[in-house]
């Protein structure tokens, strides 16, 4: 059977959630870290948005191949969806990019009135041990503004032939009885995760929120085009969205050298750790 890793290590944080929560804005604080930032001081998140968000999140993370961010970031140029918030990391190495001289959050949040999702668009690289502490922030600000549900694209680097160029999913009870009991999507059969998707689905099973992980194989280029294009299409499928993936190819080249820099950075921090298990 094929196997993948994602990055794998103890995260130290048992630390509490805090702060005040403004249903449809404001800043939603606080999730700790280990013990990386300066002076001793845990990494925090913190998520702000200015208006209220659809009951449905869908995040892409940087993660190897790039496939989950580059569908996202190709989900919100054709459903033509505006910045409307953003997740503040203090206490660990940041990027800021910047597109035709203007500068923008690393991790945005986007959204419009007449589309029924909100996207999570995170350039910034987390470490797997942090995954834990964004994971808390984001669900104390879905806890707080109502999202009824989380999906997550992702690609993972396994061993694979033609056969399984295709999306697989690990979800929730609750999600797959919503969304998965007519589609077509097959489960990943066994294996181990780590980090802010780990995370986000142990979040899931104690909860109301309906988590939804869906992963494709990804090759070492960046970004990995045709995994890209089945996570867009796994989504729109899912979700109702109308949107085209035949144009992603044109809008990965487009992209490609942001992408290939953003891809060295996830290499340097990967070799720090090892990767989640999967098999399918």
């Amino acid at each position: 059977m094929p196997d993948t890793d994602d990055r794998r290590s103890d995260d130290p944080d048992e630390g509490d959630d805090s702060g005040r929560f403004r249903r449809g804005g404001g800043a939603v604080p606080n999730a700790t870290g280990g013990p990386h930032g300066p002076l001793g001081s845990r990494p925090t998140f913190s998520v702000t948005h200015e208006s209220t968000p659809s009951g449905t999140l869908i995040a892409g993370f940087s993660s190897y191949g790039l496939a989950g961010l580059t569908a996202v970031d190709y989900l919100i140029e054709r459903l033509d969806l505006e910045v409307k918030g953003h997740v503040t990391a203090e206490g660990i190495p940041s990027i800021t990019p910047f597109e035709n001289g203007r500068p923008r959050h690393p991790t945005r949040l986007y959204s419009a009135d007449d589309v029924d999702v909100t996207v999570l668009v995170a350039e910034q690289f987390v470490p797997s041990v942090l995954g834990e502490s964004l994971a808390r922030s984001v669900l104390a600000w879905t806890a707080a503004n109502d999202v009824d549900e989380v999906a997550v694209l992702s690609g993972v680097p396994i061993p694979h032939g033609p056969d399984a160029h295709r999306t697989f999913y690990v979800a929730t009870d609750d999600y797959r009885e919503s969304r998965l009991a007519e589609a077509t999507v097959p489960p990943m059969a066994s294996g181990f995760l780590d980090g802010v998707n780990a995370a986000l689905l142990e979040r899931g099973m104690d909860s109301p929120l309906g988590v939804g992980l869906f992963v494709t194989p990804v090759h070492a280029q960046a970004p990995d085009v045709e995994a890209a294009v089945r996570l867009v299409e796994t989504a729109t499928d899912l979700y109702g969205l109308d949107v085209d993936a035949g144009p992603l190819e044109a809008f990965a080249a487009e992209i490609r050298r942001h992408y290939e820099d953003l891809a060295e950075r996830i290499e340097e921090r990967e070799s720090e750790g090892t990767y989640d298990r999967m098999y399918m």
